[in-house]
């Protein structure tokens, strides 16, 4: 068994690395929105885990209309009314701005040749807020990003793991994922990527540096 939500493949040849986006190259939290819109913090805390919950979240990165997500939450939640329309209308507000670090290892490794992907789940209406916006031009370092949003597939689900391979005709073996989700690593890991759970960039440049994929 791997060590350290790490698993390698039988030879340890890594032929591309795939990238998870938020929460490893680029800074995104809710709370970085709502911390402006409630002055109390279990108010606030209480308002993501019961109205704009992760699973709710989830749905729009599968692909449902942000208008037709949001309608749905007021209708239910008429009170909230502000808050909720607040995630669609001030949404870039959740972006920190890139992770400079990871994004450094990222230079790296497109510097030494090697190939990179992103998969990420994120809406396709909220995804070129920040593809087209200079401060992520290193989004341009990869030749594919792969969007459940556009997809209409998402992470930890098997099916959009399967669409990236056949994608780039590879075995799964051959691709180093690397992803701050411990779900979507459990996924990769039993379908045989080899994989980084990330947590910091220290941790993942050591990896690299380990695996040979940077010098």
């Amino acid at each position: 068994m791997a060590a350290s939500g790490q698993r390698a493949n039988d030879d340890g040849t890594i032929d591309l690395v795939l990238f998870d986006l938020g929460g490893v190259l680029i800074d995104w939290e809710p709370r970085r929105l709502y911390r402006k819109i409630f002055t109390d913090e279990s108010a606030m805390e209480q308002f993501l885990a019961t109205v704009c919950t992760p699973a709710w979240n989830l749905e729009l990165d599968r692909g449902q209309p942000f208008a037709e997500a949001v309608a749905e939450l007021v209708e239910r939640h008429p009170d909230q009314r502000e808050p909720i329309e607040a995630y669609q209308a001030r949404w870039i507000e959740m972006i920190g701005g890139p992770i400079g670090h990871t994004v450094t290892l990222l230079q790296g490794l497109q510097g030494q040749g090697r190939h990179i992907r992103a998969l990420t789940n994120w809406s396709a209406e909220t995804f070129p807020l920040v593809r087209h916006d200079p401060v992520y031009a290193f989004l341009d370092h990869f030749s594919t990003i792969y969007v459940s949003g556009e997809l209409r597939m998402i992470k930890p689900n098997d099916d959009i793991f399967h669409h990236v391979l056949d994608d780039l005709d590879m075995a799964a073996g051959r691709v180093l994922f690397i992803d701050d989700s411990a779900k979507n690593i459990a996924t990769a890991d039993r379908l045989g990527f080899a994989t980084h759970q990330f947590s910091e960039p220290a941790a993942l440049e050591a990896d690299l540096r380990r695996r040979r994929l940077l010098a």
